[in-house]
This record gives structure tokens, C-alpha cells and sequence, in this order.
């Protein structure tokens, strides 16, 4: 056999060798690229009527907190503590709309408390030792007159003794995020008992969720078996669209109040729920709780003006497109729209979350994530294939090393 002849043979079976190497090799997996997408919630941007001294918070209910003022250091809290004692009873102990729950026999031990509180001259609901409060009665007593002693009396019930009610408020702190939140009593007479306006704002939202806590703040005032007829300290409720939540005032507090107000943005309803700390009393206010409802009335109408609303994905909207190593392009789409409330002129960021490799793709496929985000306010949208991505033509294979 020829030299010439053996090189051609041997060139032959290489170029099969080849072509079969090139036909099964690996080609690279789909890669992903996000498309750029911007997004500012319309309208004017307005000046908000902030507090002049301590610190504030606001959001929408169902959105997250969307704007804080002040240092959001911690800060005693008063009365406002008593959002998270209820809210851990009514977990604890659920009650239904328009059901009373289990009783409460008020014992000696209460009625020392009571006179105790008296003395101290805090906060009180009158007790008399045989009396029985049902669990919605001795909430209408901790949240609307805002009874001290009726703090403790829950705390006992629901978990032995108040300190091991304090380790459940803690516990569910933590559980709820609320980071720069310290409890060390149920009534919020310790100025041990920190927290601050975001993370009041927070608790608020989570409490509002509950139908009973949304019913009795909202009440001007209730009847109790020994107590009689009491007030809602809530002077504000009824006005400005004010719906509750919970005032609160010691010394070293100031005057503080989480809120909730109705308002409309378009033509929906929607509910602002915020909080108001650390107001001082002044020669000319000297009322530290009033100085709080002050800087409510104030900061809500300005809130109310300033919301807007954003369409910022649209159903099918492309946020991101896979790339084969051959060419080969499928868009990602967004499986539904995301609309975001926020303040006017406020960036809408929009993330999108994509695996790093893809290895087959086909129309309808889940791949990847589109995050909305606008103050705390998170909205997930699934991303879509379009479509299928088709495997490597022949002659890219053979052309591709």
C-alpha cells in the first residue's frame, strides 16, 4: 500500500472519529440574561408632615413599612406594648367574631394588683375578686381603656406567670422580624421595654390581620361587668379615617401611638397603618399623648396624598431571555402582572433571580423569578418559557470545537 494511499485511509477514518466526537460531545449549557426593567411610582412627589422630635413610621396593610423617620432608635414604648400582648393571647387563645371565649375568674392576687396599679396611679380597669371576665372582655379592658392591670392578668392566664408571658412576647418578636423590639413587661410600664416605629408599624399590620383585635380597637367604648362604661383612650378614633390601634405614655416614653386610617388611592380602599413615638410635652402642649395625636393629624392627610399606585410588570412582559451557545433565544415571561402601592416618585425595584445553568427548556417551563420590590414590600412573579430551545444544527457542531 502506498504512503499516499495509507494517508488518505488514515484521513478518512479521523474525519469520522471527528465528526462523531463532535456529534455526542457536550455543547454548553442554555445561559440566562436579565432585561434591564425601571420602574418610579407616578405622580408628584410630596412633603410629608413629619414629626418635629422622636420618630415615626408608616406603610400600607397587606405592603410593609414604606417610609420611616427619626433615628428608629429604641425607645420605650408605654401602653403600645399591649398591641403584642394581645396579639399572643388571641394566637394562643383564637377567638372568632362575635364569641367571648373561655372565663376569667379574677382571684385576691388581681384585685392586690389592681390596687397596686392605683396607688401607682397607672392605668386601671376596676376589679372585684369572683368576677368573672370572659377572654374578649379582658381584651375590650387591656386595649380600650388600656388597663394595666388587666396586662397582667392575661399574661398570668395565658402562660403561668409574667415572665414567662414576657419570653413568649420576645420569642414572637423574633418571629415576627421585629429586630430592634425588647419586651420586658405585658402593660409597657418598664422603660425596659423598647422598640421602635418600623418595627410598631410592623406589629400593627400583623395584629390588624386579626378580626377580634380590628373589632375592639375600633370600638369608641365598652361596658364591663365591674368596671362599667369605659372610654377608648383613643381620642383620635372616628377622625381622619382613623380606624385604631393603640395609644401608650410613660414618662420616659413620651407620648407614643400606632395607628390605622382608611384612606383611597384611585378607587381603592386602602388602610395606612403607622406609628408615632417619643412625642415630648411642651409648655404650650403639655399633654405628651395629645402631642402624639398632633403629630398623627398632622402626618396622615400628607400620607394620603402622597400614595400612588404602579402596574409594574404586565402579564407576559419579557424580563429575561435564555442564549444557547448556537444562537438559539427563548424569552422569559412574567406569569402574571405585579401592581406595588408606594409614595409618589418612589423607585420600583425589580430583581430577577435565574438559575445558573439550564439544561433543557421547553414552552411553559418555570425558570427563574422576578422579585418587586418598593419599600418593605416584596411581590414574587414566576418567569415563563416562551417557547423550547432546539438542540445544535449539524453544521454548528462540526464548525464548533
Amino acid at each position: 500500500m502506498s504512503r499516499a494511499l495509507l494517508a488518505v485511509i488514515l484521513l478518512f477514518f479521523a474525519a469520522i472519529a471527528y465528526v462523531a466526537v463532535q456529534l455526542v460531545r457536550p455543547v454548553g449549557s442554555v445561559s440566562a440574561a436579565r432585561v434591564h426593567t425601571s420602574a418610579a411610582i407616578g405622580g408628584t412627589p410630596a412633603t410629608l408632615a413629619w414629626p418635629t422630635q422622636g420618630e415615626a413610621a408608616f406603610g400600607v396593610e397587606g405592603g410593609g413599612v414604606l417610609a420611616t423617620h427619626g433615628s428608629q432608635a429604641e425607645v420605650p414604648l408605654g401602653s403600645v406594648t399591649k398591641v403584642m400582648t394581645a396579639y399572643i393571647v388571641l394566637h394562643d387563645h383564637p377567638l372568632t367574631t362575635g364569641t367571648q371565649g373561655p372565663s376569667i375568674t379574677i382571684t385576691p392576687t388581681d384585685v392586690t394588683q389592681y390596687q397596686q396599679d392605683v396607688a401607682s396611679t397607672d392605668s386601671v380597669v376596676n376589679v372585684q375578686a369572683g368576677e368573672q371576665l370572659t377572654e374578649y372582655q379582658a381584651l375590650e379592658g387591656l386595649l380600650i381603656p388600656s388597663g394595666d392591670n388587666i396586662a397582667v392578668l392575661l399574661a398570668q392566664w395565658d402562660a403561668g406567670s409574667v415572665t414567662a408571658f414576657v419570653a413568649k412576647m420576645n420569642a414572637e418578636a423574633k418571629a415576627l422580624g421585629l429586630a430592634h423590639t425588647r419586651y420586658a413587661d405585658p402593660a409597657g410600664l418598664n422603660p425596659k421595654t423598647t422598640s421602635n416605629a418600623a418595627d410598631q408599624t410592623r406589629l400593627a399590620m400583623a395584629a390588624m390581620q386579626l378580626p377580634v383585635f380590628r373589632s375592639i380597637v375600633s370600638m369608641a367604648q365598652v361596658t364591663l361587668p365591674v368596671a362599667g362604661l369605659a372610654y377608648n383612650v383613643d381620642a383620635l378614633l372616628g377622625t381622619d379615617g382613623i380606624i385604631g390601634v393603640k395609644t401608650g405614655f410613660i414618662t420616659q416614653a413620651g407620648g407614643c401611638f400606632a395607628f390605622a386610617a382608611t384612606t383611597s388611592v384611585g378607587t381603592t380602599a386602602e388602610t395606612v397603618v403607622g406609628a408615632v413615638l417619643g412625642q415630648p410635652s411642651t409648655p404650650a402642649q403639655p399633654s405628651a399623648l395629645q402631642a402624639a395625636f398632633n403629630a398623627t393629624t398632622a402626618l396622615v392627610p400628607t400620607v394620603d396624598s402622597a400614595l400612588g399606585q404602579r402596574q409594574v410588570v404586565q402579564t407576559g412582559q419579557t424580563l429575561a431571555v435564555l442564549r444557547s451557545p448556537w444562537g438559539s433565544t427563548v424569552p422569559l415571561r412574567a406569569a402574571h402582572g405585579v401592581s406595588v402601592l408606594g409614595l409618589a416618585g418612589e423607585p420600583v425595584v425589580t430583581a430577577v433571580h435565574l438559575p445558573k445553568k439550564v439544561s433543557t427548556v421547553h414552552a411553559g417551563q418555570h425558570i427563574g423569578t422576578a422579585v418587586v420590590a418598593v419599600g418593605d414590600e416584596r411581590r414574587s412573579v414566576p418567569l415563563l418559557a416562551a417557547g423550547s430551545v432546539s438542540g445544535p444544527s449539524f453544521s454548528w457542531r462540526l464548525t464548533n470545537i
